[in-house]
């Protein structure tokens, strides 16, 4: 068998190269610094089947990043380390039924899930 043969592009039809937009230039965004903070009593919650990641604003807290086990105790812990930092609110990310728990939970303790 005879392998397909490549055709070089079209002028005007190259692909950019990596880093660079459509036109050629490169991507032009927001650094994390640059963006402005919308919720500053907000805290980010990954969930997953056996650890949750829980995420604050550098100051709120010294290690601003805490990892959390999926147990009872561990979550009012976790309830516990949000109330610290002063979080009022909570934005969850969970791909399966992991967050019921941990909701229920951090509503015990006044954090209400951010929807929006």
């Amino acid at each position: 068998m005879s392998q397909p043969k490549k055709h070089s592009p079209k002028p005007g039809q190259e692909k950019p190269a990596a880093g660079q937009g459509k036109r050629g230039g490169k991507r032009k965004g927001m650094c994390l610094e640059d963006r402005p903070i919308l919720e500053p009593n907000a805290a980010g919650i990954d969930i997953g089947a056996r650890e949750i990641f829980v995420a604050v604003t550098p100051d709120r807290a010294e290690d601003p990043v805490q990892v959390f086990s999926t147990f009872t105790e561990d979550l009012e812990k976790m309830a516990q380390w949000l109330v610290s930092c002063g979080v009022t609110t909570v934005a969850l990310e969970s791909t399966g039924v992991y967050f019921a728990l941990s909701s229920a939970l951090i509503g015990r303790v006044q954090v209400p899930p951010a929807l929006g």
